[in-house]
């Protein structure tokens, strides 16, 4: 049962990505509340609400029947072990700090003057936010031709790709902690999370031969495995760095080159 564990975890960290399946995973949980909703592209918070976990539940099943990623389920309730929730146990099913959604508002909207010229009301620019800082000091995990780049909202492409030849080197990106080392996920082949902090993750896919185990901590630099092209069409790395959860654009946190 170990390696389903960590096949869900991994499901778990990266469930965003659209590609991502679980080959042992059941989704029919014991506790009966739902058969097998689809796995949501993002996270419908529940702001004021909260579910208690029952015998059978997983964070992977919750996730699901409450249209939420199980990687947001995660960060939002802090949980370092997915795979140890308990009976009686109650989660979040919304963000620290969410307040419940006002139902209105006793404002009243300006009347024009009678007889004046109405200036139509402008929109408001809409600004992108900035990235968060994560105070890592990110490198560059393997050298390589940019083949493949991040794109908002796509569900394909949410990392790099690094092109490179068979057996080329796949290093962390920063100091952490493996945890996951496996093939469990189809599109990612052989695949190593390593976990920063709370807060930040990275991912390495595609890899010929994984060189680290799960529980290991490693050095920023540190050889982690062999480029690959276990199900990709040629021999690259995928990469991907996340942020609570979420995947975010890894060229706004590598260095130039």
């Amino acid at each position: 049962m170990q390696w389903m564990a960590g096949s869900l975890l991994a499901a778990a960290l990266l469930t965003a990505c659209g590609t991502a399946t679980v080959r042992p995973y059941s989704s029919a949980g014991a506790s009966g509340r739902s058969s097998t909703p689809a796995v949501p592209a993002r996270s419908v918070a529940k702001p004021g609400q909260t579910v208690t976990i029952r015998k059978g539940d997983t964070v992977y099943a919750l996730a699901r029947i409450h249209s939420i990623t199980p990687a947001d389920l995660i960060a939002w309730n802090n949980l370092r072990n997915p795979s140890s929730i308990h009976p009686g146990q109650v989660l979040r099913l919304y963000p620290p700090g969410a307040g419940v959604a006002s139902t209105g508002s006793s404002a009243r909207p300006a009347t024009p003057a009678t007889g004046g010229t109405t200036t139509p009301a402008t929109r408001p620019a809409v600004s992108t936010p900035a990235p968060a800082i994560s105070g890592i000091s990110w490198r560059w995990p393997a050298e390589g031709a940019l083949v493949g780049r991040f794109v908002a909202g796509d569900a394909t492409k949410q990392g790099i790709d690094i092109a490179g030849a068979s057996g080329n080197d796949v290093r962390a990106a920063a100091a952490g902690t493996v945890v996951y080392s496996g093939a469990g996920l189809v599109g990612y082949g052989e695949l190593i999370i390593i976990k920063h902090n709370d807060q930040w993750l990275s991912a390495y896919g595609h890899n010929r031969k994984r060189l680290v185990n799960e529980g290991q901590s490693v050095r920023v630099g540190e050889k982690i495995a062999e480029m690959g092209r276990t199900s990709a069409a040629r021999d690259m790395l995928h990469f991907e760095i996340r942020h609570n959860g979420k995947p975010v654009d890894p060229l706004q946190y590598l260095p130039r080159r």
